[in-house]
């Protein structure tokens, strides 16, 4: 299955996302701040980043922003309770990222992924 890398500050909550998608079969990499997973997606390409919005050293949209500049087609997906944020448009999101807001249920979430992934494939 698919390769994330999942950038997320909330240790309870990238616990739960990391055994949610392992679970349904995705190779998970995860960082508690945006710098490192910025750095792990130089070293190796990724079929998805799921990252939240706001996080210590480099947020998500920034961490986004970058991580289509090394490789247009990594899909994006925000966890976040600042859905607003990301939809603002000068935020520089990509402009095809999926947005989730928490809450949110993790089969929704493992949902969204599949399908993000089958669009990629």
């Amino acid at each position: 299955m698919g390769k994330i890398l999942l950038a997320e500050d909330d240790n309870d909550m990238r616990r739960f996302l990391v055994k949610a998608l392992q679970t349904a079969g995705y190779d998970v990499a995860h960082f508690d701040n945006g710098l490192s997973a910025y750095h792990r997606l130089r070293e190796e390409p990724f079929e998805l980043l799921l990252t939240d919005i706001v996080m210590p050293e480099m947020d998500g949209i920034e961490l986004a922003r970058r991580a289509t500049e090394l490789d247009p087609d990594i899909k994006v997906m925000f966890i976040t309770g600042f859905a607003a944020v990301a939809l603002q448009p000068d935020s520089q999101a990509p402009k095809d990222a999926k947005i989730l807001s928490k809450p949110f249920h993790l089969r929704d979430l493992v949902n969204e992924v599949e399908k993000m992934l089958k669009q990629a494939a």
